[in-house]
């Protein structure tokens, strides 16, 4: 199982991004689908995260400006990023958690996208 994530890059503050997440090869079933982010000198954080269901969980300081959702068809999930600001500059990773046969679960990274916010 890869991740592929892209869909970053530069933007001023106000702007808009949306990530993309694309999933390959064979998963028994998904548990979670995420987003985190990593500044430079700063610990990874999660960003946002969907579970199976649709539950989302979003960090405070994105709430109201990020959405987070998933497309089963296209094994795809999505970020999109509103109203952007300077500390929301940082690298962003998809996170995925699944369940690879009825008894096991692993953790899958992608591989980062960066995300620059300025002017």
């Amino acid at each position: 199982v890869q991740l592929q994530a892209y869909g970053g890059g530069w933007v001023q503050p106000g702007g808009s991004l949306r990530l993309s997440c694309v999933r390959s090869g064979t998963i028994f079933s998904t548990i979670a689908v995420g987003w985190y982010r990593q500044a430079p000198g700063k610990q990874r954080e999660l960003v946002a995260d969907i579970v199976t269901g649709g539950s989302t969980t979003y960090a405070d300081s994105v709430k109201g400006r990020f959405t987070i959702s998933r497309d089963h068809d296209k094994k795809t999930a999505y970020l999109q990023m509103n109203s952007l600001k300077p500390e929301d500059t940082a690298v962003y990773y998809c996170r995925l958690r699944a369940t690879v046969n009825p008894l096991f679960e692993n953790i899958y990274w992608g591989q980062g996208t960066q995300v620059t916010v300025s002017s």
